[in-house]
């Protein structure tokens, strides 16, 4: 195969395959947290605001990684990349294990978190310089890696955390990382063409010109936008236990709707895929952003069991989209050789809104005694979302990627 013809290639699928298999692993550090907490808390005696640190460092973590190892990835290559984040997804459970406080065990979750991220927005990155026609499906697979994960690892290490406790839990993980991600890693090796690159690169600077703005200043358009929707975001994703505890459903049922809202976000990610592939990424993120906003207003009359199965539903197939679809305007706008560090800030900025937004939904919780405002919250920092997505669309029209002539 020729240099000229790799973009949607039967290479370029395969390697899709093997991106989502390294990101089902990578993503792990992220969700293994959540599973050991319990036993956590239990162990060292803490409280719940106590035992909920190392998550949250793990996702302070991840947020920075994104956009660390993206860079990584434009300079080195996704091979290196991966290996070195192995090393340190490994390295931080085996540090976990030694852990004789609560203070020690978030430290070392800070490296599990940042390491993981090199199955986010890296990867994403990585992946959108094979595909111009199907990019769109593309992103939208590997990205739902993060939720795949989500789906797999806990079940799997729930049942074996019951028998042989979180220590081994995480010895175990940090073996099946290192045995997983370094071979698949390696058989990532090959680089993007140079006549690739300088396509895409001409694409995205006539789309810059555009809309009028540096990629610098586009960058941290998006970055604002992304915060935006993910405020809105979290408050279900975040919060559903919590609601469905105070509506007297109990907590089961509000594991459920998270379940639902995962599963959704599944289906949702490879429609707006297939859909970016048509629209581009603006108008597939304006779609989601609006139909994020109808879900939302849906939760205020909602308080029977059924409702909000089905509102969690409806939720989870609207949003999924959305966070890809950043990637996809990275793509589409800005220089293909800094895409790893363009699509990681952006997905560092819209992690750090999971994490505001779910702060900030408990603390209008705690001030006004229900939910309802804190999902008006999130309505209004998604209203900023569309409108700077009306905005950039009605400055611009993205034009389609070029394919590199054989």
């Amino acid at each position: 195969m020729s240099d000229t013809q790799i973009t949607d290639s039967r290479y370029s699928w395969m390697r899709l395959g093997l991106t989502l298999a390294v990101a089902t692993i990578a993503n792990v550090g992220m969700w293994a947290i959540i599973v050991i907490m319990p036993s956590v808390e239990a162990e060292f005696s803490a409280g719940r605001a106590e035992a909920a640190m190392p998550y949250t460092l793990t996702m302070i973590g991840f947020a920075l990684g994104n956009f660390i190892l993206g860079r990584v990835v434009d300079r080195f290559g996704v091979t290196t990349a991966l290996i070195g984040a192995a090393c340190g997804i490994a390295g931080g459970f085996a540090v976990a294990t030694l852990s004789t406080s609560i203070f020690m065990l978030s430290a070392a979750q800070l490296l599990v978190g940042f390491a993981s991220a090199v199955g986010f927005g890296p990867l994403i990155a990585d992946i959108s310089h094979w595909f111009v026609r199907r990019r769109g499906i593309a992103v939208a697979l590997v990205a739902s890696g993060n939720y795949l994960s989500g789906a797999i690892w806990p079940t799997v290490l729930a049942e074996m955390l019951q028998t042989t406790g979180w220590r081994s839990v995480y010895l175990f993980m940090a073996g099946v990382t290192l045995a997983g991600v370094i071979p698949l890693a390696l058989a990532l090796r090959r680089r993007v063409p140079d006549a690739t690159h300088a396509a895409a690169q001409a694409t995205s600077l006539l789309n810059a010109r555009s809309s009028g703005l540096s990629p610098r200043a586009l960058q941290y358009l998006l970055g604002l936008a992304g915060i935006g929707c993910c405020v809105a975001m979290s408050m279900p994703q975040v919060h559903i236990v919590s609601y469905s505890v105070d509506l007297g459903f109990g907590p089961t049922a509000g594991a459920q709707m998270l379940a639902l809202m995962l599963m959704g976000g599944v289906g949702s990610r490879i429609v707006s895929g297939l859909l970016a592939d048509r629209l581009g990424g603006v108008k597939t993120l304006l779609i989601g952003s609006s139909l994020q906003t109808l879900a939302l207003f849906l939760y205020l009359p909602s308080g029977g069991l059924t409702s909000l199965y089905l509102v969690s539903l409806v939720f989870g197939l609207s949003q999924g989209g959305i966070v890809p679809s950043y990637a996809l305007i990275v793509r589409e706008y800005m220089p293909a050789r800094e895409a790893g560090a363009r699509v990681g800030f952006v997905m560092m900025a819209t992690i750090l809104g999971m994490a505001l937004g779910g702060w900030l939904s408990g603390a209008i919780y705690d001030f006004s005694g229900s939910y309802r405002l804190a999902f008006v919250n999130g309505i209004a920092w998604n209203g900023m979302n569309i409108a700077i997505m009306l905005w950039l669309l009605s400055r611009s029209r993205p034009r389609p990627a070029r394919l590199v002539p054989a």
